[in-house]
């Protein structure tokens, strides 16, 4: 019985000790990122937006031609409204409504297939920085990293001092380098061909 008594503060003392032990290892630093600038910051997302303006601009400058074309038309309707025919602004306006379908489609259509390159593109880098971020805060002690790059961002006021937006563009460029040049520096050189084997001479060969 007086066993028990005496383990028991022991006890006690033992679960004091690791509950302040895992108190003081909790974080307490808080951060703020603008995810989405951090993003587009980084070599890997300057790459990806050199890369949709390259495929999607052709297209930007058809519908920008397209644009062109209809204002064209809608200044000569405004100046020859009074001297044209009925049936010649008639036409004129039937025009001008076929091409701005056409052209409200083809906007749509561009604009819906880049928005889907773009949230794919942003998908996969943010899947990668967000591994960058979660060492970085474990590194460095944070207990919450908020991003404030949405404008309905609960945060009214966050010190300067606490934006790790280009420390993490940073180490996002240094891991990304260093996992582009670890292949490289690690394949496997290919070995060089045996020599072939000393061929024997039958008995009684003359040389």
């Amino acid at each position: 019985m007086k066993t028990q008594f005496l383990l028991l503060p022991c006890l006690v003392f033992g679960a004091t000790v690791l509950a302040q032990a895992q108190s003081a290892a909790v974080p307490t630093k808080v951060g703020i990122i603008h995810i989405q600038n951090a993003l587009i910051s980084t070599k890997d997302g300057q790459k990806a937006a050199g890369e949709l303006q390259a495929k999607f601009g052709p297209r930007k400058q058809e519908i920008d031609k397209k644009q062109t074309e209809i204002a064209m038309l809608r200044d000569k309707l405004s100046q020859g409204s009074n001297t044209m025919s009925e049936e010649a602004k008639q036409k004129l306006m039937r025009e001008i409504d076929q091409k701005t379908k056409s052209l409200n489609r083809d906007t749509e259509d561009a604009q819906a297939e880049l928005d889907q390159e773009q949230q794919k593109v942003m998908g996969d880098l943010l899947q990668r920085m967000q591994a960058v971020i979660n060492k970085y805060s474990f590194d460095n002690g944070y207990a919450i990293i908020i991003d404030v790059s949405s404008q309905q961002s609960p945060v009214l006021y966050a010190a300067n001092g606490i934006d790790i937006s280009k420390d993490i563009v940073d180490l996002y460029d240094k891991s990304s380098a260093a996992s582009s040049a670890a292949p490289a520096a690690t394949a496997p050189v290919a070995p060089k061909p045996a020599a072939p084997p000393a061929t024997k001479k039958a008995p009684g060969t003359v040389k």
